[in-house]
């Protein structure tokens, strides 16, 4: 952790399938819980459905699946969600649960590990270790760009 006025970001963190991520608070416009979700005909499967954010219509997708991971059990209503922007589209990725804002110096991240799988490693900004344990920065642009770069 730094000192205010220091080379230093604030990430929004939560927790995706028991791993400790962390966003800039640049890239999360919202932190809300799902209470309605239309599905998407003929979406990809890590799209949950669309939801309307104070009259905004905005996608939902399962953060879980688009990192890989098991989908999410038990449905979305109830779920957190952080909103996010990515070419003039709003998204509400759904993760499991959100945490506290942190400041963290910018010489505190550290490159990701070459063990890391390749996709993993193409939306850390980098891993950071917390008193907690290691929290992944995520480039949060990448991650929305994960499906159209592995369709290429």
């Amino acid at each position: 952790m730094s000192q205010p006025g220091l080379d230093s970001r604030e990430y929004v963190t939560f927790d995706i399938g028991g791993r400790l991520l962390g966003a800039s608070v640049e890239d999360v416009h919202d932190v809300f819980r799902i209470h309605a979700l239309t599905p998407a005909p003929l979406a990809r499967s890590d799209v949950a459905g669309l939801l309307n954010l104070r009259g905004r219509i905005i996608t939902a997708i399962d953060a879980r699946t688009r990192l890989g991971l098991t989908p999410r059990n038990g449905g979305y209503i109830g779920a957190m969600a952080i909103g996010v922007e990515r070419g003039g589209e709003f998204y509400g990725l759904i993760v499991d649960s959100v945490g506290e804002v942190l400041r963290i110096s910018d010489d505190s991240l550290q490159a990701p590990p070459p063990s890391l799988d390749a996709m993993w490693r193409s939306v850390t900004l980098g891993v950071c270790r917390l008193p907690k344990g290691l929290m992944i920065a995520l480039d949060i642009a990448r991650m929305l760009d994960v499906p159209q770069r592995a369709a290429a």
